[in-house]
């Protein structure tokens, strides 16, 4: 077992405020209605869906050929600073590519009027190696696209969450 960590970041037009209610505090609402072809629903097993201690179980459809869903607890719900920290609890790539798995997001203000989206992950493999390049990229670009999903909306609705 190795422990990892891949860091990304995503620049956005939209305002941290904004895609911080959209993406974190309502985005068990938003995102099955934005990315209808890969999440057919979020359910909120435990809490309110964006606290603390909140359960939510991502279901995706057939589209996602290695697994069926995915289950998170947050862990960290900064809402002053933008900050929110999860850990998966079963599903996706937990048993296959990894052991367990977190991620942050952090939203910090540009000078723009935007904001710059920082995510890191965490992990502990299942063998003796760190993920490979490809398998790191799918694990970031499937978490960003979601955030990259709500950014559009609030790009085309710019009074949604406002």
């Amino acid at each position: 077992m190795v422990s990892g960590t891949i860091l990304a970041e995503y620049t956005s037009a939209v305002p941290a405020d904004r895609l911080w209610k959209a993406s974190f505090c309502d985005g068990h609402n938003l995102i099955p209605k934005l990315l209808p072809g890969i999440i057919s629903s979020i359910d909120i097993l435990e809490g309110d869906g964006a606290g603390v201690g909140s359960v939510k179980k991502f279901n995706f459809t057939d589209v996602i050929k290695d697994y069926s869903y995915v289950k998170d607890r947050v862990e960290v719900m900064d809402q002053e600073n933008h900050i929110v920290r999860y850990s998966t609890l079963e599903g996706g790539v937990i048993g296959v590519k990894v052991k367990s798995y977190s991620v942050e997001v952090s939203l910090t203000s540009t000078n723009e009027g935007g904001c710059l989206s920082k995510m890191k992950i965490e992990y502990e493999s299942i063998g003796d190696s760190l993920l490979s390049e490809e398998d790191a990229n799918d694990m970031q670009q499937g978490i960003f696209a979601m955030v990259k999903a709500v950014d559009a909306h609030l790009v085309e609705n710019p009074t949604a969450y406002a």
